[in-house]
């Protein structure tokens, strides 16, 4: 099995640099998302591997090739694009079956009226037809395999770029945004599909989105890029959860992480507006303290805020607040009955077990911490 394998690849547009040496392993069989906001280079590092771009430095393996200064063709890849890219004139049958078409047969047999004189054209022809059944099947298309792309659904031409990338057996999956024209009950419906294909296909999988949800629910492990950097690669566990540098937390997540101004006295105690936070750190100074929303709780002490507003979600309730001594936004997950007795512009204290907050340097990258007291709201 074939694995990516991107070395120190650098990509500028003049003097604007857009990739600073991104490395970054796709192992045999892996599922991996590459998320980060609108411009951060994630869709012109996948043209580089797909041989759309030149990369300015590094290099790209894929298995056991140096494709670096391949042309797409001679890659082995499938790519899969936020358009469909398919053939209008074409019908599903037809669009899912191009790629073996080009592989299989000759330019004179591709020909309509004289491919079908050839001798053995007929043959190949209905090989291929009986693999673009079966690659059709799993995605709901073997009813629509005589429509054209204009008769279909965003969803159903989505289905039928997969197929066709698919159908060739590729040495790796490429795909760029694949689900952003479609509506959020269909995305769901389809990011289910993609993994389904994925681990039926059992080849390498790189799949750029800035949509975080895509990344967490569908991937093995989350690549974070911005500004043309890689910050972070770890499980979608690990990046939710133990974020190694500021940005990350602040970009995984909805509710946005909280984060809060805080201080590192010479013993290493970490206080929060000059109140005791229950963290020590080897750090000093200037640090940042950031918060999910779950790990906040009302509580009779702790972080004094501000009710502003409460959002109710059927199953759960996020309570909107102010921290009250600098006005930073607070926002706690909680529970629906939590609602009772909460009423906007009233005074309210926010606490958290020491164990749940995250502690960044000056610099926004993680520093350790180690629990200082039981509860900050004891």
């Amino acid at each position: 099995m074939a694995g990516i394998t991107i070395s120190g690849v650098v990509r500028q547009f003049g003097a604007t640099p857009v990739l600073q040496g991104v490395s970054l392993t796709v192992e045999p069989g892996e599922f991996m998302a590459l998320v980060g906001p609108s411009g951060c280079g994630k869709t012109t590092l996948m043209r580089i591997i797909a041989g759309i771009e030149t990369a300015d430095a590094g290099e790209i393996v894929i298995g056991n090739r140096t494709v670096t200064r391949l042309r797409p063709a001679e890659r082995d890849i499938a790519m899969v694009f936020q358009s469909y890219a398919l053939y209008p004139h074409l019908t599903v049958r037809e669009n899912i079956a191009v790629p073996l078409a080009m592989r299989r047969l000759s330019t004179p047999e591709r020909m309509p009226l004289l491919g079908r004189l050839l001798p053995g054209t007929r043959a190949k022809r209905a090989a291929i037809g009986e693999e673009v059944v079966r690659a059709a099947a799993p995605l709901g298309l073997a009813a629509l395999l005589d429509r054209r792309p204009g008769q279909l659904s965003g969803g159903q031409r989505q289905r039928v770029a997969l197929a066709r990338a698919i159908i060739r057996r590729p040495a790796a999956f490429l795909m760029d945004e694949p689900l952003s024209n479609l509506d959020a009950a269909l995305r769901v419906q389809t990011r289910r599909e993609i993994v389904d294909i994925h681990r039926a296909a059992g080849v390498a999988t790189l799949y750029v989105t800035h949509d975080q949800a895509e990344a967490l629910t569908m991937a093995d492990k989350v690549a974070v890029m911005m500004g043309g950097e890689l910050l972070q690669v770890a499980s979608p566990e690990a990046i939710y959860a133990d974020p190694a540098d500021l940005r990350v937390a602040g970009f995984i997540g909805s509710p946005r992480i909280n984060t809060l101004a805080a201080e590192a006295d010479a013993a290493g105690r970490v206080t929060v507006a000059g109140l005791p936070a229950g963290l020590r750190t080897e750090a000093r100074g200037t640090l940042t303290l950031a918060l999910r929303p779950e790990a906040l709780r009302p509580a009779p002490a702790g972080l004094p805020a501000v009710l502003e507003h409460l959002e109710f979600l059927g199953d759960g309730l996020l309570l909107h607040a102010r921290h009250a001594p600098d006005g930073a936004p607070l926002i706690a997950r909680l529970e629906p009955e939590a609602r009772e007795g909460l009423q906007p512009g009233a005074a309210l204290r926010l606490g958290f077990a020491p164990g749940r907050a995250l502690l960044f340097g000056a610099d926004g990258r993680r520093v350790a911490t180690r629990a200082d007291a039981a509860l900050v709201a004891a």
